[in-house]
């Protein structure tokens, strides 16, 4: 889709915090994140749903693979996955790691902070040194 914003980032045309990628999926850094090293991990293709997603399971072991990187480079080992999918018109899944030791606590999702680019950057190394 040409103005789908995720298919502008899968070809190159807007920059991201890349913390993957294969054949058929991405994941990257979402710029305004719930908590740092909120990463989304969207097909190549354009789907609207992820359940949409032909090879889903392939699209589950891409998840799994950056949830077991998050969960190593923040030292946790609750990663909190979310699909809700209306904010953005393209199949995508929110991976979010949960840093607050001791206790579970509810994301809110409309609450993002301001993280820099040069902060997103060592995030992003942070995770891929992880793998």
């Amino acid at each position: 889709m040409d103005d789908c914003i995720f298919c502008k980032i899968v070809k190159g045309e807007i920059p991201c915090h890349k913390v993957y990628e294969d054949n058929d999926f991405l994941g990257f850094l979402d710029i305004k994140p719930i908590k740092k090293g909120h990463v989304l991990i969207i097909p190549k293709n354009h789907y609207r749903w992820v359940w949409d997603v032909e090879n889903i399971e392939e699209y589950y072991k891409a998840c799994q693979k950056v949830s077991n990187s998050l969960r190593k480079a923040f030292n946790t080992q609750q990663i909190i996955s979310l699909v809700i999918g209306d904010e953005v018109p393209h199949a995508h899944v929110w991976l979010v790691p949960q840093t607050t030791s001791g206790r579970r606590i509810s994301l809110d999702i409309n609450n993002r902070l301001d993280v820099s680019k040069d902060e997103l950057n060592e995030i992003a190394e942070k995770i891929k040194s992880c793998f």
